[in-house]
């Protein structure tokens, strides 16, 4: 039967001594895969030796990248040292990045549209995916994914823990991207939430944790780890009208497409 992937997890911030019981519990919520994100291309290290957690029934893969919120305390990196960091097989994506005005100072979104550019960039010339972090920046968001892939050509993307509006899932859909859902659409005032997840078409969607971070109903409140990702397809597929297992399926099916240097 196939299994479950969590396409955005932050296994860094786990200990050691944690990462047993928590892929275990994983195995136990059905996942078969999950994705460590990066934070930081300075620690792009720490998130490739993450994978070493991976075992023959559940695989670790990893993505690098430096999110918005730390584009100011990081040197800044081109595209072409992004795809160097990039060529180990074990790296399946680029990110996250993008942008976040709800953290970022006015002055400092310049710098975040710049890294989040290059980031861009990186993942075109790679064609891995580029995990996409947005928050409170839909009008620039939707501007730079319609410029980049207008004058310099389409690149794969997913925009993670998706929380914006409407406008902004059109557009990324419009130009080929794919939405991912966290436990925020389990959120009971998050209907309009569930409401897009419902309405997004069925090989461009993607759930998540965003673990430790934003843990679902009905373990919100608490930390939130990998194997949680069950609850918010479970969600999902309930607002799409389907079978739990024919949505895992299809996600699963999505992953294995976009993520194409996972196996």
């Amino acid at each position: 039967m196939t299994g479950l992937i969590d396409t955005h997890c932050h296994l860094d911030h786990f200990s050691e001594e944690e990462m047993p019981g928590l892929l275990d519990r994983a195995k136990e919520f059905g996942l078969e895969g999950m994705v460590t994100i990066g934070t930081r291309l300075s620690r792009q290290s720490e998130q490739k030796a993450l994978t070493r957690y991976s075992r023959p029934d559940l695989s670790i893969w990893c993505a690098i990248g430096t999110h918005p919120d730390h584009v100011m305390e990081e040197a800044p990196m081109d595209a072409a040292a992004i795809v160097k960091l990039a060529e180990d097989p074990e790296v399946v994506a680029i990110g996250e990045s993008g942008l976040d005005y709800f953290h970022g100072a006015e002055e400092v979104r310049p710098t975040q549209q710049a890294s989040f550019r290059e980031h861009v960039h990186a993942a075109r010339l790679t064609g891995l995916p580029l995990a996409i972090h947005t928050r409170q920046a839909d009008e620039d968001m939707a501007s730079i994914l319609r410029d980049e892939t207008e004058t310099r050509g389409a690149f794969p993307f997913l925009l993670h823990c998706f929380a914006s509006g409407p406008e902004l899932a059109k557009t990324a859909l419009d130009l080929g991207g794919y939405l991912s859902f966290s436990g925020i659409v389990t959120f009971p005032k998050c209907q309009e939430l569930r409401d897009i997840a419902a309405g997004v078409p069925l090989d461009r969607i993607f759930v998540e944790t965003d673990s430790p971070f934003l843990a679902p109903v009905p373990r919100r409140g608490k930390r939130n780890e990998p194997g949680y990702t069950a609850y918010t397809a479970a969600v999902v597929a309930q607002a799409r009208g389907m079978e739990e297992q024919a949505f895992i399926e299809a996600t699963t099916a999505n992953f294995r497409r976009l993520f194409s240097r996972a196996h």
